[in-house]
């Protein structure tokens, strides 16, 4: 893509526009993927809100196939990463070579795989916490750092990773600082038997389905723009700030469950995660105002993460998620909206 196609003043994207677009993406998506109407939705917030998701699920439940087709629906630059044990940080950002030119040598950067617009990390916590953090740099300021020199990455830069659970064997968990880069960390859930009977009628046959092209990379940073200046109300934003507040166990806000069975609550990215994202599903949802239930509807994809559990709780066996339900029932949504 074409840097000046980028920097080009992008034509007046009205909501309309923004919930047709936003739409054929979704529907191009779903012509290939079966039944994960949810997880769809919340990848596309994610690339919407310049954002990166961790996609965790099980094998053979299709995450990879997202992420491929998410690609080909933006019609943007796309590079795949496979993370093993033995992949090194080099091998993600890059590195200087040795090249002789005109009777002279000197260094040339290499660029690696981070640099497109939409990178798969897939089985990314099968690596060592070492290469997992060679991300950590692009994700925070899409750029990367090699030798002395920085080199920008081209917007949108959208990192999708996906991971088997922590149980298998060969995985090693996410740092905490890692985890934190991520806006959403979605669960990828087990098909319905409908479900099932659909994917094996698309998938064994003779003809594969393809998705066609909704948007392109100019067209997603106009989406990204407009997502951000959607105005959203003091109360709404106190709101998202309780709840992330309720988080913590020495908070007041607290509910029992955060208080016995929480180490950490979430960072103030959790806080931008829940804003951001709940301006993006008031687009979605053809408003151009945010309201406490689109906050409430991004809750869990943005926090499950960013709470961190006590050895009481991981032995327990409380899931982030009911600990996340359980700040939601304690903070209840101010009366004025």
């Amino acid at each position: 893509m074409a840097q000046s196609t980028l920097d080009a003043k992008p034509a007046e994207l009205s909501v309309e526009k923004f919930s047709d677009r936003a739409r054929a993406i979704e529907t191009e998506v779903k012509s290939v993927i079966v039944g994960q109407d949810a997880l769809v939705r919340q990848t596309l917030i994610c690339l919407i809100a310049n954002g990166h998701a961790l996609l965790e699920g099980v094998p053979g439940l299709g995450k990879t196939m997202l992420v491929k087709t998410v690609a080909d629906v933006i019609d943007c630059s796309f590079n795949r990463i496979q993370f093993t044990p033995d992949l090194m940080p080099a091998d993600i950002v890059g590195t200087n070579i040795l090249v002789e030119e005109g009777g002279t040598r000197q260094f040339r950067f290499q660029p690696g795989p981070v640099f497109a617009n939409l990178l798969l990390a897939d089985e990314i916590n099968r690596a060592t916490p070492k290469t997992q953090s060679a991300l950590l740099e692009a994700m925070q300021e899409q750029q990367v750092s090699v030798a002395r020199d920085r080199h920008k990455l081209e917007p949108p830069f959208f990192v999708l990773a996906t991971q088997n659970p922590l149980e298998m064997e060969g995985t090693y968990p996410l740092p905490e600082a890692q985890l934190d880069r991520f806006l959403f960390k979605l669960w990828v859930p087990f098909p319905s038997e409908e479900d099932l009977v659909e994917i094996m009628e698309r998938t064994t046959g003779t003809k594969t389905p393809t998705a066609g092209k909704a948007a392109n990379a100019a067209e997603v940073v106009e989406m990204q723009r407009l997502a951000r200046s959607v105005p959203i109300a003091p109360h709404v934003t106190a709101y998202a700030v309780s709840v992330l507040a309720a988080t913590h166990p020495d908070s007041p806000r607290a509910p029992e469950l955060v208080k016995s069975y929480v180490r950490y609550g979430g960072s103030p990215r959790g806080a931008q995660a829940l804003v951001l994202a709940g301006k993006i599903h008031a687009l979605l949802e053809g408003r151009y105002n945010v309201a406490t239930d689109d906050v409430r509807a991004v809750a869990l994809p943005a926090l499950r993460h960013r709470v961190i559990r006590n050895f009481e709780g991981e032995a327990e066996g409380i899931t982030s998620d009911a600990i996340v339900r359980a700040v939601l029932d304690a903070v209840p949504p101010p009366s004025v909206d």
